[in-house]
């Protein structure tokens, strides 16, 4: 029989690849500036401190951390994971589990958790890669109102009230994709209403640690009183995406189902990996790391609002205070996604927002990433986007 006639399992109806990805090989090209992707600049990348801790660690622990581990972590990270994660969360520790990446985290989730037709709230936009993840667990997204600082609580208990969901799923801090940081005063009433209604809040936040003004927030998970919110959590942003180093902190008993799915995943993330990320923390190399490439960041955002600013009458963007993003909405009449070809044609990427939405729609909007490009890319990939724009008017 001809494998056409293949049959595959019902959960990739309606489920495409990853839009970004797809825009990815449109950008392959030489001199290509891309504002499409959520990379770390490569500068930012310690490529030779990661040389010298994993010689260091081989040659200590080389016979441990070739040889399988524990699903649950590598010892020695766990221990300062969890010192490390009780900073963050600004609590006492939680139970913590190490995974390959916070992608893997949110998997790991929907497979402990989520049946199929079981609803889960995002925000709207989200993160289209966890998108993707909830819709091949076949997950029912119902969207929650939004502004400008982030998920209104009122608005969400109404769509709980309505939809009674199994999962919150929300990015609080410097969003992806938009740059929104949740309101101080609304990360309370978000765990007091999952205590109150029985509502798993996956707080996803990855981006928190690149903060270039203002000051640091609260987690969800600090106000959590009943174990409802699971903090995700990331060394990609921070560190380096290759190592695919995250984690996972919550409730024990989520936690223990999290970790059984996983042994039918990877067994456990790479104990090498988890090695260095152990030796950033235990040697305190991160907090020096972090300052040095917010400040290029900072820089790289503030070159894209300079352009900006400049853009024709009707534009609207974010003007965020870390994170890798910022979001724009074109004047009316233009469509983003037909706008990407002359934009590509000029050498110039980005992601048209659409892919953002559970609902789809929003033609008009667009995310731009600064973090890839140097000031110099970014001056010159901004004008010629402005001009696109306005001779499309």
């Amino acid at each position: 029989m001809d494998l056409s006639a293949i049959r595959f399992a019902d959960r990739f109806d309606g489920v495409s690849g990853s839009a970004i990805r797809e825009i990815f090989k449109l950008i392959a090209k030489p001199g290509m500036i891309s504002f499409a992707g959520g990379n770390p600049a490569l500068s930012a990348l310690p490529d030779e401190t990661v040389a010298a801790i994993a010689q260091e660690v081989l040659t200590d622990h080389g016979k441990v951390i070739l040889q399988y581990g524990a699903t649950e972590g590598y010892p020695p990270f766990l221990e300062s994971l969890k010192a490390y994660v009780q900073e963050q969360l600004g609590c006492e520790a939680p139970s913590v589990l190490p995974v390959t990446g916070s992608t893997q985290a949110m998997d790991l989730l929907c497979k402990a958790l989520i049946n199929p037709g079981d609803v889960i709230l995002v925000e709207n936009p989200s993160f289209l890669g966890n998108l993707q993840c909830m819709r091949l667990y076949q997950a029912r997204l119902m969207p929650v109102e939004s502004d400008e600082d982030g998920i209104i609580p009122d608005k969400l208990e109404e769509a709980i009230r309505r939809h009674h969901p199994k999962m919150l799923y929300t990015i609080p801090t410097f969003q992806n994709p938009t740059g929104i940081t949740l309101a101080a005063e609304r990360r309370k009433p978000i765990a007091d209403l999952a205590a109150k209604y029985g509502v798993i809040v996956a707080e996803d936040d990855p981006y928190r640690d690149l903060r270039y003004a203002g000051a640091p927030l609260p987690s969800i998970k600090s106000f959590d009183r009943e174990g409802w919110v699971v903090f995700l959590g990331s060394f990609s942003k921070i560190i380096s995406p290759g190592l695919r180093v995250g984690y996972m902190a919550g409730d024990e008993r989520i936690l223990r189902k999290c970790a059984i799915g996983k042994q039918s995943a990877d067994v456990h993330t790479a104990n090498l990996n988890q090695a260095i990320v152990d030796q950033f923390l235990r040697r305190s190399l991160l907090p020096g790391h972090i300052r040095r490439i917010c400040q290029s960041y900072r820089d790289q955002l503030d070159a894209m609002l300079a352009e900006l600013a400049l853009y024709p009458a009707g534009t609207r963007y974010t003007r965020p205070e870390g994170g890798l993003f910022v979001w724009v909405e074109l004047p009316e009449g233009l469509d983003a996604k037909t706008l990407l070809d002359k934009a590509v044609a000029r050498h110039v990427a980005y992601v048209p927002g659409t892919h953002f939405y559970a609902d789809g729609g929003h033609e008009r909007t667009l995310r731009l990433n600064f973090s890839n490009a140097t000031v110099e890319q970014i001056h010159q990939g901004m004008d010629a986007l402005r001009q696109i724009i306005t001779d499309a008017m």
